[in-house]
């Protein structure tokens, strides 16, 4: 996803995994780690409803760092696996490795529990698979709105569709869209 204007972000914490570039609600969550420093951000999920789906105005992307690479994403252990204790002499996990960080890559699924930052009244550039590909989207001024869990399947909970009429959860309008590449630009009202 590519962020080309935006007016508002916040940080969150997704309770399930979710692929960059979905819109989202806001929702609790149980994480707590470094002392409660996540205690004071709001939860995010994809909408499971068309009344959530309704309210899915902040789209997900991973939050920027500055680790140097390789970054090594591993699981949180059992504080008796620290130092492999309880456990055979290699690894008791599997953990995945980014040699380029993880927010300069499309569609990457970001982990549940994993900080990250949702952006609202802007406007973005969805990959191809990134959204519900129909004729009307690609046209300049298609109302836009979010797929729910419900009604159009779990794989596509979070992707901007087109609609035809001004209806209640309407987020935005197609910007332009590259046929060359398949890109669709988006801009978002919040």
């Amino acid at each position: 996803m590519e962020i080309n204007d935006f007016d508002q972000v916040i940080g969150v914490i997704p309770v399930a995994d979710i692929p960059e570039s979905r819109f989202i609600v806001l929702t609790g969550h149980s994480f707590n780690f470094d002392f409660g420093s996540a205690v004071d951000l709001p939860g995010a999920k994809v909408p499971a409803t068309a009344e959530e789906a309704k309210r899915a105005i902040y789209c997900i992307t991973w939050k920027m760092d500055n680790r140097p690479t390789p970054i090594y994403a591993v699981p949180q252990v059992d504080f008796a696996e620290r130092g492999g204790w309880n456990r055979a002499a290699n690894a008791p996990f599997a953990t995945t490795v980014y040699l380029t960080h993880p927010g300069q890559q499309e569609g990457l699924t970001i982990p549940s529990g994993v900080s990250a930052l949702a952006y609202t009244e802007g406007i973005f550039t969805f990959p191809s698979g990134s959204y519900v590909y129909s004729a009307p989207i690609a046209t300049p001024g298609c109302l836009i709105i979010v797929c729910d869990t419900a009604s159009d399947g779990a794989g596509s909970a979070g992707k901007p569709k087109a609609t035809a009429s001004m209806a209640a959860g309407v987020i935005g309008e197609t910007y332009s869209y590259d046929g060359t590449n398949s890109k669709l630009t988006i801009r978002v009202r919040g």
